[in-house]
C-alpha cells in the first residue's frame, strides 16, 4: 500500500521484513509528504486525491507511481517510488502508519514470487519403476513361450492367463510395502541420531534422495553466515587496530574531549580544538589522537541509523525536555538501519565513547564520554545505491557551524574520489582475505559559500524532469573530489559454527555448491572467500553487468577462456544471459567449482534450480531459512530447511528440517548414503524372491508336458511373501557397508554413489541371474533326488527354498546387527513350526495326488540330508563368487572398513 501517514513525528517510519526477504534489518519507509503534512488525522478524508501506480509485477525492488492532490491550488503532484510503500506481510515497528491499499491478494509482489509445490519422487523410486516394467514383460514372454511350447493345443488363451497368474510373483507387488516401511525407518532414524539433533524429516518418500546429489543450492544471510555483524578492525593508514587495542582507540577519544571541554572552559567560545594543551606530549603523538577523533566521529555521523528507545511510553506526558533527557538511557537503546554493518559500525562507536543518542530527519544528537551532548543538523544525506556503491552526508555542527562533507562506501567507489595515498588498496585487500566488510570513510571541510552554492544547484537537479538521476549524481559528484581519507573499516559478518569443515567435505564428495543470495556483490565475494567455498588459489571471475545480448556474449566469451575459476554474476545480468544465452550459460556454469549469484530475487533462485535439473539431469538439494527460500526449497529434487532467525517458514516448506548448517554433512554422507545403499538392496532382493518361485513353477510346467498346474498352494505362496521371509529381508534396512565416523571422515565415498551404481540395469541382471540358476537347481534338485518318494517333491523343495533365502539375506548383509539374527531365527522357527499343521498343502495338486504330507517323513534323516544338499548347490558358488569378487576387485568401502 501506499504510506500516507503515520504518528511518527518524522514522517517516517520501519517495518520488519524478515518473512518476506530474508533480512533481519530495518526498513525505512517515508510517507508522502502532503498527506504527512495535513493537521489532523481526519482530515485525510476531506481531501480531493488520487494515486496512480504501474500495474502488479514480481520485481520487488522497484516501483513507480505519482501521488495527485487536485483540491488545492496549483494541484500538487508528487513521485512515489519504493520507499514511499509498505508491504504485505511485514511487521511496522515503529508508531503506527495509514495508507492507501494498491495491490491485493494475487497483485502483491510476495504472492507474485511465490510457486505452487511440486509432488517430488526420488530417483531411485523412478529406477525400480523401470525394472518393475522390464518384469512385466518378462512375465508376458515367459507366458507365451510356455504356451507356445504347448502347441496351442485346446483352449490356449485360456491356458495363457493361468500361466500369467502362476508367473505372476515375478511382479513384486510387495517392493512399495516394505520400500515405504523402509523410508519411514529411515527418517525415524535421522530424527533420533544425536548428532544432529532438531532433525525433522517431513515427507516420506525422498529420504534416498539426500544420496545422490551433485548440486547444493545455499542462501547466504543466516544459511552460512549467523547474520550478526562485528566491527573487527580501524586502520588509519600508519597504525591498525583490532579488538585487542580497541581500549586505545577509547582512551583517545577520551583524551580529545577533555580537552575541547578544558579550553572551551578556558576561553568560552570552545570553536577551535586547543593545539597547544599537550605541548609535553611528542607531536605523533598528537596528530594519531586527533586523527583517531576525526575518524570515530565520521564514523558515528555518517550513516542512516536511528537509535530507538523502548521505554517511550512511560514518558509521553511529561515535558519535551525531560523526555529528552530520560531518553539517553542506555540499557533500552537499540539501533535500527536497513543495514546490520551500519548497526556494527554505531554500536562500535557507542563502545569506545561517543554515542549516538537521537536521530531524525534533519539532526542528530552525540553524547561525548564526559556526558555532555553534541548537536548536527543534517543538510542533505545521499542514500546508499548499488550503483553508487557508497553514501554520503552533510552536516553543520551546531556549537561551531562548520559544515562538513562525510562519506563512506566501498574501496572501489571511494578510491579515485580520496586525495592520493599509497596505502588504502593494499590494505582493503588484506581485510578482504580475512572475511572482512570493508568501507572506506573520508571527509571534506565546507565553507558556506560552497555549500549554498551545491544546495542550489542540487535542488534545480532534483525538479528536472529528464534523466534525473543521472543530473542529480552529477551534482554530487563536483562535491566527491580531493576527500580525505579518514580510516578504513572492517566489519565480520560471523559465519555459523563449522561452515569451513562442512563445506570442505561436501566439495570433497564431489558436491557443487552454488550460493545464491540477495545480497550486494561484494558481500557475496567476502563470504565466498572467508567461507572457503572458493579455495584461496581460485581466481574468482566477477561477470560484469550486462544489459544487451551483444554485451552477455562479450563476457560469455571472456568467461569461457579461464579456467577452473569460480563465478560471481548479479541477479540482472543472469536474467539476461538466460534469455538469450540459456544453454551455453549453463553449461559453462556447472564446470565451474562454485557459483555465486548476487542480487536473486526468489523466483530466481527457483529458477535456477531449475535450469539446473532440466539441463544437468542431476540431482539438486537447496538449502535455505527464510521465506525468501522457500520457492527454491520448493523447487529442488530435496529441499533443506535451518530454523534461523527469519522463522521458521523455510524449515516448514522444506523435506527436512535441520537447526544448523553443519548437520549437513552428517545429514548426506551417513544418512543420505545409507538411505540409497540400502533400498536398493532391499528393492533388488524383493524382485529376487519373486524370480525365484517363478522359476521353480517354469521348470516344474515344463516336466510336466507344460501343465498351468501350481506348484505351490494358495497358503504357501501367501507364507512365503510374507511370514516366512518377510523379517530377514526387511532387515537389510539396518546394513551399513561402513561405520558413520568413517563415512564422514572419507566424503569421497560419497561420489561413488552419484553414478547411481548400486541399482542399474547391471546389477539387476546379476540378481536375475542368481535368481534363474537358484530356482532351477532347487527344482531340479528336488526332482532328481526324489524319484522315489515323488510326493514329497514340494514339502522337500519349498523348505530348501525358504533355507536359500534365509542364506541369501546373509549373503547380501555387510555389517550384522542383532536384529537381523533374530530376524533370520524367528523366520525359520516360524517356517519349521507350522510345518506341523500345515501338512495338507504340502500335497501337489491335492485332488490329483490325493497325498498328504506325514511328520515322520520330514524327521527322517534322508529328508534332512537331501534338503541340504539341495541347499548347498544352489548357495555355495555364490558364496565363493562373492568371496573372491572382495578379494579380487573391492569396493571403495572395504579398503577403508579393513
Amino acid at each position: 500500500m501506499v504510506f500516507l501517514r503515520t504518528s511518527e513525528k518524522a514522517g517516517s517510519c520501519f517495518i520488519r521484513t524478515d518473512q518476506l526477504d530474508g533480512e533481519t534489518d530495518w526498513k525505512l519507509k517515508v510517507a508522502v509528504s502532503c498527506t504527512q503534512r495535513l493537521p489532523a488525522l481526519g482530515d485525510l478524508f476531506s481531501i480531493n486525491a488520487y494515486v496512480y501506480a504501474q500495474k502488479p509485477q514480481m520485481d520487488i525492488h522497484s516501483f513507480e507511481g505519482t501521488f495527485t492532490r487536485e483540491d488545492s491550488d496549483p494541484p500538487i503532484h508528487e513521485s512515489l517510488s519504493i520507499e514511499n510503500t509498505l508491504w504485505a506481510s511485514t511487521v511496522v515497528a515503529s508508531g503506527t502508519v495509514i495508507g492507501v491499499v494498491i495491490y491485493t491478494g494475487k497483485e502483491t509482489r510476495s504472492v507474485m514470487n511465490t510457486s505452487n509445490p511440486k509432488n517430488k519422487v526420488g530417483l531411485l523410486d523412478l529406477e525400480l519403476n523401470r525394472l518393475t516394467k522390464a518384469l512385466f514383460l518378462a512375465l508376458v514372454a515367459l507366458s507365451v513361450v510356455m504356451v507356445t511350447l504347448q502347441g496351442f493345443v485346446g483352449p490356449w488363451y485360456r491356458n495363457l492367463f493361468r500361466f500369467l497368474l502362476l508367473f505372476s510373483y515375478i511382479i513384486p507387488i510387495s517392493l512399495r510395502v516394505n520400500l515405504d516401511m523402509g523410508k519411514a525407518v529411515y527418517g525415524w532414524m535421522m530424527m533420533k541420531d544425536e548428532n544432529i539433533p532438531g532433525t525433522v524429516v517431513r515427507t516420506s518418500t525422498i529420504p534416498e534422495e539426500l544420496g545422490r546429489l551433485v548440486y547444493l543450492l545455499t542462501d547466504k544471510t543466516g544459511t552460512l553466515t549467523q547474520n550478526e555483524m562485528i566491527f573487527k578492525r580501524l586502520h588509519l593508514g600508519t597504525v591498525s587496530y583490532g579488538a585487542d587495542t580497541m581500549d586505545e582507540i577509547q582512551s583517545h577519544v577520551r583524551d580529545s574531549y577533555s580537552q575541547m571541554q578544558s579550553q572551551a572552559g578556558g576561553n568560552n567560545a570552545g570553536s577551535t580544538p586547543p593545539r597547544k594543551a599537550q605541548s609535553s606530549a611528542p607531536k605523533v603523538r598528537k596528530s594519531v589522537s586527533s586523527r583517531i577523533h576525526e575518524a570515530v566521529k565520521a564514523i558515528v555521523l555518517c550513516h542512516n541509523v536511528t537509535p530507538v528507545y523502548e521505554s517511550r511510553a512511560g514518558v509521553a506526558g511529561e515535558t519535551e525536555f525531560a523526555e529528552a533527557d530520560q531518553d539517553f538511557s542506555d540499557e533500552n537503546r537499540t539501533y535500527q538501519a536497513s543495514s546490520p554493518d551500519e548497526v556494527a559500525l554505531v554500536q562500535w562507536t557507542e563502545s569506545v565513547g561517543l554515542t549516538l543518542v537521537s536521530r531524525d530527519l534533519t539532526s542528530m544528537q552525540l553524547k561525548t564520554p564526559s556526558g555532555q551532548v553534541l548537536s548536527f543538523c543534517i543538510l542533505q544525506l545521499f542514500p546508499f545505491t548499488s550503483e553508487s556503491k557508497r553514501m554520503g552526508i552533510i552536516v553543520r555542527d551546531e556549537s561551531t557551524a562548520e559544515i562538513t562533507f562525510y562519506m563512506k562506501g566501498a574501496d572501489v567507489a571511494m578510491s579515485p574520489i580520496v586525495q592520493y595515498n599509497d596505502w588504502l588498496e593494499e590494505e582493503c585487500g588484506n581485510m578482504a582475505r580475512e572475511g572482512l566488510r570493508t568501507l572506506v570513510v573520508a571527509k571534506k571541510a565546507l565553507t558556506e559559500e560552497q555549500y549554498q552554492d551545491f544546495e542550489s544547484r542540487y535542488t534545480q537537479a532534483k525538479l528536472s524532469m529528464h534523466d534525473r538521476a543521472l543530473k542529480v549524481a552529477a551534482v554530487v559528484e563536483s562535491l566527491e573530489r580531493e576527500m580525505e581519507l579518514l580510516c578504513l573499516t572492517g566489519v565480520e559478518d560471523q559465519l555459523q559454527a563449522d561452515v569451513r569443515p562442512t563445506l570442505e567435505m561436501l566439495r570433497n564428495a564431489g558436491i557443487k555448491i552454488w550460493m545464491l543470495t540477495g545480497d550486494k556483490l561484494e558481500t557475496a565475494t567476502c563470504i565466498a572467500k572467508s567461507s572457503h567455498l572458493v579455495s584461496r588459489t581460485q581466481d574468482i571471475h566477477i561477470f560484469r553487468q550486462v544489459t544487451s545480448r551483444g554485451e552477455a556474449h562479450l563476457e560469455l566469451n571472456a568467461f569461457r577462456r579461464k579456467h577452473d575459476c569460480a563465478l560471481v554474476i548479479s541477479g540482472d545480468s543472469l536474467e539476461v544471459c538466460l534469455k538469450y544465452y540459456e544453454h551455453e550459460f549453463v553449461e559453462l556454469a556447472c564446470q565451474c567449482p562454485a557459483v555465486v549469484c548476487c542480487r536473486c530475487s526468489p523466483t530466481q533462485k527457483a529458477h535456477i534450480v531449475t535450469l539446473l535439473q532440466q539441463h544437468t539431469g542431476r540431482r539438486t538439494c537447496a538449502i535455505g531459512d527464510g521465506g525468501n527460500d522457500v520457492s527454491m526449497i520448493q523447487a529442488a529434487d530435496c529441499g533443506i530447511g535451518i530454523e534461523g532467525k527469519e522463522g521458521k517458514q523455510a524449515s516448514l516448506a522444506a523435506d527436512f528440517s535441520i537447526r544448523q548448517f553443519r548437520h549437513i554433512g552428517r545429514l548426506l554422507m551417513v544418512h543420505g548414503r545409507n538411505s540409497y545403499k540400502r533400498s536398493a538392496a532391499l528393492g533388488q532382493f524383493v524382485m529376487h524372491r519373486g524370480l525365484i518361485i517363478s522359476t521353480m513353477q517354469a521348470v516344474f510346467s515344463s516336466v510336466f508336458y507344460f501343465a498351468s498346474v501350481p506348484l505351490y498352494q494358495g497358503f504357501l505362496m501367501v507364507g512365503y511373501a510374507t511370514i516366512y521371509t518377510m523379517f530377514p529381508v526387511f532387515s537389510l534396512v539396518l546394513d551399513q557397508d561402513v561405520k558413520p565416523e568413517m563415512a564422514m571422515l572419507y566424503p569421497e565415498l560419497y561420489k561413488d554413489l552419484t553414478k547411481g551404481r548400486s541399482l542399474s540395469f547391471k546389477t539387476f541382471l546379476i540378481w536375475v541371474l542368481i535368481s534363474i540358476y537358484q530356482g532351477g537347481i532347487l527344482m531340479y534338485g528336488a526332482l532328481v533326488l526324489f524319484e522315489s518318494e515323488f510326493v514329497h517333491v514340494v514339502a522337500i523343495s519349498f523348505t530348501a527354498l525358504i533355507l536359500t533365502e534365509l542364506l541369501m539375506v546373509a549373503l547380501t548383509v555387510r555389517t550384522w546387527h542383532w536384529l537381523m539374527v533374530v530376524a533370520e531365527f524367528l523366520s525359520l522357527g516360524c517356517y519349521v513350526s507350522s510345518l506341523a499343521f500345515l501338512n495338507e498343502y504340502f500335497g501337489i495338486g491335492r485332488v490329483s495326488f490325493g497325498a498328504f504330507l506325514d511328520v515322520a517323513f520330514i524327521t527322517t534323516v534322508a529328508f534332512l540330508w537331501k534338503v541340504s544338499a539341495i541347499t548347498v548347490v544352489s548357495c555355495l558358488p555364490l558364496y565363493v563368487l562373492k568371496y573372491l569378487r572382495r578379494k579380487l576387485s573391492p569396493p571403495s568401502y572395504c579398503k577403508l572398513a579393513s
